[in-house]
């Protein structure tokens, strides 16, 4: 009779899983979305115009050509210029272009039609400064794991004057190796407020991933970047929001960029210092 029970109990329950859910996904409204970025390099910046699509949209992510794209510091006002005009949607600064620490920028954004129901969009980021880079180091540890992880390591003093965020970015024989949003690091200065950072780990890199870890002889270049808070808090959030437990959970809550009128993503600000150093056996 237990027996029995459960059986009757568990064809219940299997059941009670069959039941069909319509899910609204949203195929009617879309968004603006803005990747673009400013440093206090003198080198062209571009801005990356795009909009949201079905989640069966089964196609290129559409772009959005022939805006007018301006970045203003309060005193001076810089057009871009669309790379491919009216098609590729990607719009670059002049490459004498540079930002300066302290100031503040604002992305404006007008568009040849509306998406989302607007016509002009903005985003705005505050360029903080960033101390300076003393060195970088790469050491391999070979009992970590089946073949070994590559540790990156920073060394710099922290200024210490107030809570300060940092983005570090990594470069392998000049090309950039953290070259997705998931391959950054963001940290703030709690544990090592107003100390020097001696030899702190930043990148992890598992020697047995053959296309992308370090080889002796490799030149590596570590950029240590100042930002703000909110972008800090944006990078932490993508991340998060990239890799959820359970499987197929949705991220806790949207990520928050800081384009208004209901755009999506984030135009940063940032400063930058670097070092390099080879890799040895």
């Amino acid at each position: 009779m237990k027996k029995l029970i459960c059986y009757i109990f568990l064809i219940l329950l299997v059941g009670s899983c069959t039941e069909k859910i319509n899910v609204d996904l949203g195929t009617t409204y879309t968004r603006l979305v803005i990747d673009g970025s400013i440093s206090t390099d003198t080198g062209k910046f571009t801005v990356n115009l795009t909009q949201t699509a079905d989640y069966f949209y089964n196609a290129a992510i559409p772009r959005v050509p022939s805006a007018i794209v301006t970045i203003t510091d309060g005193s001076q006002t810089f057009l871009l210029k669309e790379t491919i005009p009216g098609i590729s949607g990607i719009y670059s600064t002049d490459s004498a272009f540079h930002g300066i620490i302290d100031k503040t920028y604002t992305l404006n954004v007008t568009l040849a039609q509306p998406i989302g129901g607007y016509s002009s969009y903005s985003a705005t980021s505050y360029l903080p400064p960033v101390t300076h880079l003393d060195s970088t180091t790469a050491v391999l540890h070979s009992d970590w794991g089946p073949q070994g992880v590559w540790e990156v390591k920073v060394y710099a003093r922290e200024p210490g004057n107030e809570v300060n965020f940092y983005m570090f970015n990594l470069y392998r024989n000049g090309k950039l190796w953290s070259d997705t949003i998931y391959k950054k690091e963001v940290s703030d200065d709690s544990f090592i407020n107003g100390n020097y950072i001696y030899g702190l780990g930043i990148f992890y890199i598992n020697n047995e991933h053959k296309w992308e870890t370090l080889y002796p002889g490799d030149t590596i270049t570590l950029q240590m970047s100042g930002i703000t808070k909110e972008y800090y808090n944006y990078i932490s959030e993508v991340k998060v929001a990239g890799f959820n437990i359970p499987f197929f959970m949705g991220p806790p809550a949207n990520v928050v960029g800081n384009v208004n009128n209901g755009g999506v993503g984030y135009f940063s600000a940032y400063s930058s210092s670097y070092a390099t150093t080879i890799v040895r056996e």
